[in-house]
């Protein structure tokens, strides 16, 4: 008898919506069906999140947002969890290294910046200002001063070319991984890492609400996105909501990547 009540039929399925505990953003509806092991489901999710099976614990809530139960053997099916239409299957990345910690997927803000106040500045040996001070305090002849001078001019050109090599590496160029978007084209399928999201490309240009240079508009296959094309308040395409996605090219491939069937990846 008590075998009997685990039995579940072999096409029934479920619509589930998936959050994760490290990217506040992905909310994503996805069917699966009961027959899956809970490992088979973490596999399909290590796919489109980038948390490895190992690193990911299930958490399963109904529909007024009470926890249901804890997704805790992989080897039972997901109907063993009586999961229901409309339910969120939260995922806990439980890795302190992995890809999606600290937030900035969500958010490229969190990228630290090299900054220097003038304090710190002065503290440091072998800087111009350092060495302007300690050349000026030198000889005092005539002859000697005119040779400062000269020195002084040919240091003051010699770290300016230095400090313009330094700014122009630490800065972000208009033209940033232009050269990536080749052959990226508006109307391309794609695939989008992390994640293997699946879509279209629907813009390709610089985006003058984000970071200098060049970024990739994409329509997701599936609600994997932030937003309908519209960034901070600049539209730059159109597509559903939650569909829309803004890239850097080195995130995309272009290819024949045709929509998934939502069972492709449900064999027992």
């Amino acid at each position: 008898m008590a075998s009997s009540l685990l039995q579940i039929p072999v096409d029934d399925s479920v619509f589930l919506r998936v959050t994760h505990s490290n990217i506040k953003s992905f909310s994503a509806d996805i069917r699966f069906s009961l027959q899956m092991t809970v490992e088979a489901v973490k596999e399909k999710l290590w796919k489109k999140c980038g948390t490895t099976v190992d690193s990911m614990c299930l958490e399963l809530y109904d529909d007024s947002g009470d926890k249901v139960s804890v997704l805790g053997d992989n080897t039972r099916p997901l109907g063993f969890y009586s999961p229901r239409d409309g339910y969120r299957l939260h995922i806990i990345d439980i890795d302190p290294s992995s890809i999606t910690s600290g937030g900035w997927l969500d958010n490229t803000s969190l990228v630290e910046k090299y900054k220097i106040s003038e304090e710190a500045y002065d503290k440091l040996d072998g800087t111009y200002r350092k060495l302007k001070e300690k050349m000026g305090s030198q000889h005092s002849s005539h002859e000697s001063k005119v040779k400062n001078q000269q020195n002084i001019i040919f240091c003051l050109l010699f770290i300016s070319y230095f400090d313009l090599i330094i700014i122009s590496c630490k800065q972000i160029s208009d033209s940033y991984m232009e050269d990536l978007c080749v052959n990226i084209k508006i109307g391309d399928r794609c695939q989008v890492e992390p994640g293997e999201r699946r879509g279209v490309i629907k813009f390709v240009g610089i985006a003058e609400t984000l970071a200098p240079g060049f970024w990739v508009g994409v329509q997701y296959d599936e609600p994997l996105g932030k937003h309908d094309g519209m960034v901070k308040g600049k539209r730059y395409f159109d597509c559903p909501p939650l569909c829309g996605g803004m890239v850097r090219p080195d995130k995309v491939k272009v290819g024949d990547f045709p929509e998934r069937d939502p069972f492709e990846e449900e064999e027992i």
